[in-house]
């Protein structure tokens, strides 16, 4: 990178299950929300040069745009609609930190905005050769060649789990220290410096503080899988929710005096095998970190979106040492995946744990379908020089 790019910090709302708290919210209204504080938070009056707005199951179009337009900001300030599915926020936070590194913005607001209680309903056309290969109206689109099934991320992560050699009970044992850690951090207020409750929301719904042994045991399976492990606990909801952060220049920060909570030190798309999703985020992590001749142990906090089990528990199976620092406020299976948005939620979480910690460095990672992750290293700047 030729200039230096800073988080100066983010927001997020509540996480709404699927027809809950947010059911009737448009996600352009629950994120023109979220947009709107961010940026009078950290804008010190000024206008963003660009707002990058991730969405993955919306009704089309820019909703990035009527994000900004419902949020009250000026016209001016154009904006782009971003869908990497779940890594949709987090590939916003990498592109805007390319357009800042190279001189060609200095203010951006990136995040996303997701509604699955609000998601359109889609059908093939008759002619179209995929209504004959599944029932013509889907919900999930299709991620690789010859695989049209709505389960196709559930039968991915399946598959993911079989070549990593995961149990059932590592999954299980994954996702009830998700929900531990999530309550823990709810009770203690941890992360209510960074939600905005809205529309009446007080909590993150997901969250089960009575997650136990027992409850994973009996939770249904949610794939035919002959010994398959995905289970109603241990992959997560589906979700409502919106984050945003705010991204600034080197000059941006000192000519508005601005103290940033941290650095984006570098950035890393990875692709490779789509049938097994779930199991890029740790490949992207791994390419990163090798570029930048860091190891695992260099790194103080891993927020990994852990959509499935599947994803922590090849984690903690990879990297023993370093265990205890992935997901230290729980993850997804805890907190729930608004896609859209998901990627800005982790790395508003990151934040939070490398100030509470005071620790150096931190890695925010998310899988998608199709076969592709992202990956950011970030620097604590709260306490440090920046």
């Amino acid at each position: 990178m030729r200039d230096r790019v800073y988080l100066l910090g983010g927001l997020r709302s509540h996480i709404g299950i699927r027809y809950g708290i947010f059911k009737t919210v448009r996600p352009e209204v629950l994120g023109g929300e979220i947009l709107h504080r961010v940026w009078s938070k950290y804008g010190k009056s000024a206008l963003p040069d660009l707002v990058l707005c991730g969405n993955a199951v919306g009704p089309g179009g820019n909703i990035g745009r009527l994000t900004v337009l419902e949020a009250g900001l000026p016209e001016e300030v154009p904006a782009m609609t971003l869908d990497l599915q779940c890594a949709s926020a987090l590939a916003a936070i990498d592109l805007s930190a390319a357009k800042i590194a190279s001189g060609m913005a200095d203010f951006i607001l990136a995040g996303g905005t997701e509604s699955a209680s609000l998601a359109p309903r889609r059908i093939y056309q008759e002619w179209d050769e995929r209504s004959r290969k599944r029932e013509p109206e889907f919900t999930a689109a299709q991620f690789r060649p010859g695989e049209f099934s709505d389960d196709a991320m559930l039968l991915g992560a399946e598959r993911a789990a079989k070549k990593a050699g995961i149990s059932k009970e590592e999954a299980d044992e994954a996702a009830l220290l998700s929900h531990k850690r999530a309550s823990r951090v709810e009770k203690e207020g941890c992360l209510a410096p960074y939600i905005v409750p809205l529309f009446g929301s007080t909590r993150d719904e997901a969250i089960r503080p009575r997650m136990s042994e027992r409850l994973l045991a009996r939770a249904p399976h949610v794939t035919n899988v002959p010994d398959g492990i995905l289970t109603a606990a241990n992959a997560c909801t589906m979700n409502d929710g919106a984050a945003f952060v705010a991204l600034a220049s080197d000059d941006w920060v000192k000519a508005h005096g601005a103290h940033p909570m941290a650095e984006i030190k570098a950035v890393r798309t990875s692709g490779g095998d789509p049938a097994c999703s779930p199991l890029m985020a740790d490949q992207a992590v791994s390419q990163l970190l090798s570029r930048e001749g860091l190891s695992y142990e260099d790194i103080d906090a891993f927020e990994y979106n852990e959509a499935f089990a599947v994803i922590s528990a090849d984690f903690m199976g990879r990297h023993p040492s370093v265990k205890d620092r992935l997901n230290c406020f729980g993850g997804a299976l805890a907190y729930g995946h608004p896609y859209g948005a998901s990627g800005a939620e982790i790395m508003i979480h990151l934040m939070a744990i490398l100030k509470q910690k005071n620790g150096r460095y931190g890695v925010a990672a998310i899988p998608a379908a199709g076969g592709v992750a992202e990956a950011i290293l970030i620097e604590n700047k709260m306490g440090r020089d920046a």
